[in-house]
């Protein structure tokens, strides 16, 4: 099972043009089998099945890898992942692009406390989990992202006291969320919608950026 679980992630990988080194696929495929060895101690996800995992999991938190590169190009930079269960995407980014520091907030400590085990078990200095709720957050970040979290208006407001000067929001959705778009307030300003192609999977995705307007 495990060699076809590595075939499926690294003919995504290839699909997304992603160029990851063996390093790089043997820490997602280890991520991957630590969900499944904890899941039913942290209750992680509903899926069970290895195959589903790689596409709706880590396939699904790949895509954001080459958006997210090209606005940080290369730079360093703290992200916080928001609602981030077991680490997705934040996980997913910190093993991919390893000159980010990413932080995963989450409510539930359960999943806060999983996110620390993976830094420990996979060695990722640049990877933490929070337990908290993320409007409590103040600690600047350049980029604050969600997967399949909250409406746009609720994810921007909660989040809002932790965002950098001069950061951005980077929302990964389903199909293009136009009413919780028209739904932000005016001091926010949607300045990019691209879509998403999960490979495996036939589905509608799209990431929604998003920045206070300057005023």
């Amino acid at each position: 099972m495990s060699l076809s679980l590595e075939e499926g992630l690294r003919a995504g990988v290839n699909a997304l043009g992603l160029g990851l080194s063996d390093e790089q696929i043997r820490l997602l495929l280890g991520y991957v089998a630590l969900i499944q060895k904890w899941n039913k101690v942290y209750n992680l996800t509903a899926l069970r099945d290895p195959a589903d995992m790689l596409t709706h999991h880590l396939l699904d938190s790949l895509t954001a890898i080459a958006p997210l590169s090209r606005h940080t190009q290369g730079r360093a930079a703290r992200v916080l992942d928001v609602g981030s269960g077991g680490g997705l995407p934040g996980v997913v980014l910190a093993i991919c692009m390893p000159e980010l520091n990413v932080s995963c907030v989450d409510t539930v400590a359960k999943k806060a406390a999983f996110v620390q085990q993976v830094a420990a078990s996979l060695k990722l200095p640049n990877l933490r989990g929070i337990h908290a709720r993320v409007e409590s957050l103040t600690d600047p970040y350049q980029v604050i992202c969600s997967r399949a979290f909250a409406s746009l208006p609720d994810f921007v407001a909660w989040s809002r006291s932790a965002l950098a000067e001069g950061g951005v929001w980077m929302a990964m959705k389903g199909k293009l969320p136009q009413d919780e778009m028209d739904a932000l307030p005016n001091d926010v300003a949607v300045f990019h919608v691209e879509p998403l192609t999960v490979p495996g999977l036939d589905v509608e995705r799209c990431m929604v950026w998003m920045r206070p307007n300057r005023v």
